[in-house]
């Protein structure tokens, strides 16, 4: 399900873009002062949050939406990619929008794939 709201369209043109192979303009919907928090823990500036999901965009082969909601100032999308090392690594970001960029995110994701993943290498 999908609904419009400024915040969602920001939050989805920065989707479309990550997951599109397009990285540089995915970080012009992102505030320099952005705050992420992530299961890593939190991220803080642009400079951070590129060094976090540039490497991860680099690996997605595809991404299927899986449902996005949003309201004036904060939108929630939640998708499934299919990357390099796992099919299915399903996650979603909640996001603060505020004049048309990013200020805060806040994403979940199943490690688990992942974990299971780099096992089975470590093992082979």
């Amino acid at each position: 399900m999908t609904t419009t709201s400024p915040a969602l369209d920001t939050a989805l043109a920065y989707h479309r873009a990550w997951t599109g192979a397009d990285f540089e303009k995915a970080m012009t919907y992102i505030a320099p002062d952005i705050v992420c928090d992530a299961p890593a823990g939190r991220i803080e500036g642009a400079a951070a949050f590129r060094s976090f999901m540039g490497p991860f965009s680099q690996i997605v082969r595809s991404a299927t939406m899986l449902a996005a909601f949003g309201d004036e100032q904060t939108a929630l999308v939640m998708y499934d990619t299919a990357t390099v090392p796992v099919a299915s690594a399903p996650g979603c970001e909640h996001v603060t929008v505020v004049d048309g960029t990013i200020t805060h995110m806040r994403i979940v994701f199943d490690r688990a794939p992942f974990d299971a993943a780099r096992a089975a290498r470590e093992s082979g």
